[in-house]
């Protein structure tokens, strides 16, 4: 047993013990007073209800109109983050926590009408708090780590992330924890604390992403004509992104909002146009690194298919792949 715990309980013992002797005063002080005045006995308890039988009444009025009131803000808030077209998971939690802070709110301030003293229970409820926040030390630091998820938004619902050595598709953000849907159907629930402590990779968080490869052929071969050939499979695939590509009319497809183009890194005002180079001189071959910009979506589609591309239409051509062999001459 802590002492938090022990402090607790004494502190609500030595509370009881008052609040029982304080009863037991008044009910003899009452006694007394009906066996020596009956008729001044009678007015005053008749007066004492009508004065109780008002402050239950304010206090219901205050607790109801309060009530009403929170209905119209969250009524309000739904309409405002549907208008901003908030993520569902800030908005439910932003409508959850209003709600539950205006109604311990409202409780507190109908018990004190009452004219009971709120003093002592808000000491416990805080003592309470305490030790609840220290036992469940890992769930505050996840839900902290929700809010600076929900707040600061690395990802959403819907992203390719990579974080925690697990890669995936973002299902579901809630306030303590985060789904990830792997490639191989597998759903990994991640802890929002050590998420929003480490890495993420996340690789739907920019519409435009460049893609690479490394395209190794032989010795002898010809290098302008391997980087034209190369070029000519990169512009005949529509998916490549080229350097006179229309921004504007890009962003508008992609459905980009303007206060996304207003983030740093985010905007675009141009498109590299696809690049090939001379990359390494190696030991049995030379590399050339390929560069395109595609949309995001098509990241892995124009990865695959220009790779398969290469492969089936370079040595063809004259340009062959090279692989380790060794040339042995024999002298007679």
């Amino acid at each position: 047993m802590s002492i938090l715990t022990i402090l607790l309980q004494a502190l609500t013992a030595e509370q009881i013990q008052q609040r029982q002797d304080s009863i037991r005063a008044n009910a003899r002080q009452m006694v007394e007073l009906a066996r020596e005045d009956p008729h001044g006995f009678l007015h005053m308890t008749i007066e004492s209800l009508v004065t109780f039988g008002i402050k239950v009444l304010a206090a219901l009025a205050i607790f109801f109109v309060g009530m009403m009131l929170l209905r119209w803000v969250r009524t309000l808030l739904h309409r405002r983050f549907e208008r901003r077209k908030t993520e569902p998971t800030i908005a439910s939690f932003i409508i959850s926590f209003v709600n539950i802070s205006v109604v311990i709110l409202l409780t507190i301030v109908s018990v004190s009408t009452l004219g009971v003293d709120t003093t002592s229970l808000a000491a416990l409820l805080a003592a309470g708090g305490l030790a609840i926040g220290m036992a469940l030390s890992g769930t505050v630091q996840n839900f902290a780590g929700g809010l600076m998820i929900l707040a600061f938004k690395p990802f959403k619902a819907g992203d390719f992330i990579e974080a925690q050595g697990t890669m995936g598709k973002v299902v579901e953000v809630n306030i303590t924890a985060t789904k990830i849907l792997t490639p191989d159907n597998r759903v990994v629930i991640l802890p929002n604390g050590a998420l929003s402590n480490g890495v993420i990779h996340n690789y739907n968080g920019r519409p435009l992403r460049r893609v690479e490869w490394s395209v190794s052929v032989s010795y002898g071969v010809d290098a302008a004509a391997c980087k034209a050939a190369i070029l000519a499979i990169l512009n005949s695939d529509p998916r490549v992104l080229q350097a006179d590509t229309d921004m504007k009319k890009l962003y508008d497809e992609l459905k980009i909002t303007a206060y996304q183009l207003s983030t740093v890194n985010y905007r675009m005002d141009a498109i590299p146009a696809p690049f090939v180079a001379l990359k390494s001189l190696n030991s049995n071959d030379i590399t050339f690194v390929v560069r395109v910009w595609v949309r995001s979506d098509d990241y892995w589609p124009v990865f695959f298919d220009l790779q398969e591309r290469f492969y089936t239409e370079l040595p063809p051509q004259g340009f062959t792949f090279a692989y380790p062999h060794l040339d042995v001459t024999m002298v007679k």
